[in-house]
């Protein structure tokens, strides 16, 4: 699990640094967003697309059961992910002033606080507790954060093509995850996390084509994947 990881890593890495994942025609970056605007699939629990919510897993109710070492590296690889991701938002929120990233950084928290109530309730060791935004324990994450930040620093338009390869990310992973684990309390939290990603793709890709004038590419899942999540 912790190879598969690093392999993700790296493929993210290299579809940051790679061309052409936007097409656009008209000049891009420029337009501005009004401040009470954001998301609109997700208020912060992966809900559904009529702007509604789904319920957080209540993990402490559901059975015991052991848990694999595959499936406690995915749990732990998950906490940071989820922790990447709010932490690009947070900053990206900064740089561009787009409500959209920090509406989804809240929804990232939401996301990781449930992974954290896997890891405590099977008295895991949590690998990012007392990091601050930008600080994580793997020295791959470490760089894919700077890596994603500095390429979403660039403009808005390249901002909002970070957060949705970071999505397209977290799907893929958690589709490929959710095949190797058989645990009740683990499907229903990466179940949850998937439902949220892909609400936050469509906003991503969505607020690009409609305020930017730009058609996003999928860059790690296929184009029949991107198609059925974001509709056309």
């Amino acid at each position: 699990m912790k190879r598969t990881g690093v392999v993700i890593v790296g493929l993210l890495l290299l579809a940051v640094l790679g061309a052409g994942c936007v097409t656009s025609d008209s000049t891009a970056g420029t337009t501005t967003l009004s401040q009470g605007e954001g998301p609109p699939e997700d208020r912060g629990y992966g809900g559904p697309p009529d702007g509604g919510y789904s319920d957080v897993p209540n993990v402490s109710a559901m059975p015991y059961q052991e848990l694999s070492q595959d499936e406690i590296d995915v749990i732990l690889y998950m906490r940071e992910e989820e922790k990447l991701a709010r932490d690009v938002y947070l900053v990206l929120y900064n740089e561009t002033g787009l409500p959209v990233f920090q509406n989804i950084a809240r929804s990232e928290q939401t996301h990781m606080d449930m992974v954290l109530s896997l890891i405590e309730k099977y008295n895991l060791s949590d690998p990012v507790d007392g990091m601050t935004v930008g600080e994580f324990n793997s020295t791959e994450m470490q760089e894919l954060y700077e890596e994603l930040v500095s390429k979403g620093s660039e403009s808005e338009l390249e901002a909002l093509k970070v957060g949705a390869l970071i999505e397209e990310i977290d799907i893929k992973d958690l589709k490929e995850w959710l095949k190797r684990t058989d645990n009740e309390d683990v499907k229903a939290v990466f179940e949850s996390l998937m439902a949220g990603s892909e609400n936050h793709l469509r906003a991503f890709t969505r607020l690009m084509e409609n305020r930017y004038d730009v058609t996003y590419s999928p860059q790690v899942l296929s184009l029949e994947e991107y198609i059925n999540i974001v509709g056309r």
